[in-house]
């Protein structure tokens, strides 16, 4: 399976700076929800776009833990996750362990700044589409059983 990143330029840098991980001292469980409940302006836009199967029929989870991580969305029939980022994340050694080790667990990963999903929002859910198609083109087909009667 290739693996591929795919960002688009990157504008001015915005964000609230909790991507999730080293969460303080409450749960990972208790954290997942204060992130949904608090989501950035950009992740708000795209979970409008991705919930309840708006996205082509499909299925995404947001604010899903992953391991040690919790990821933004996430779709898990065709191992994709996309990620908003804010200025921090700009050249974080941090995001590239965390994507090397979300790949190693078969994950493919998308990351759109911030003020791309609120300023090109149309583009974002079009690399979008093209990551799930991209996908499920290359992902083996089951075989079909065929019965007959003799």
């Amino acid at each position: 399976m290739t693996i591929a990143t795919f960002r688009l330029a990157p504008l001015a840098p915005c964000g609230r700076g909790a991507g999730g991980e080293g969460a303080p001292a409450m749960d990972q469980r208790q954290f997942t929800k204060n992130l949904r409940q608090n989501m950035t302006d950009a992740e708000q836009l795209l979970w409008k776009h991705l919930r309840a199967h708006r996205m082509d029929g499909q299925k995404f989870r947001r604010q899903q833990p992953l391991g040690p991580y919790i990821v933004d969305f996430v779709h898990f029939a065709q191992r994709l996750i996309v990620e908003a980022d804010g200025g921090q994340h700009a050249g974080a050694a941090h995001d590239a362990a965390r994507d090397a080790w979300l790949q190693s667990q078969g994950f493919s990963v998308l990351r759109f700044w911030n003020n791309d999903i609120l300023l090109r929002t149309d583009a974002v859910l079009e690399a979008i589409w093209a990551a799930l198609h991209a996908q499920s083109a290359t992902s083996p087909l089951t075989p079909t059983q065929v019965v007959t009667k003799d």
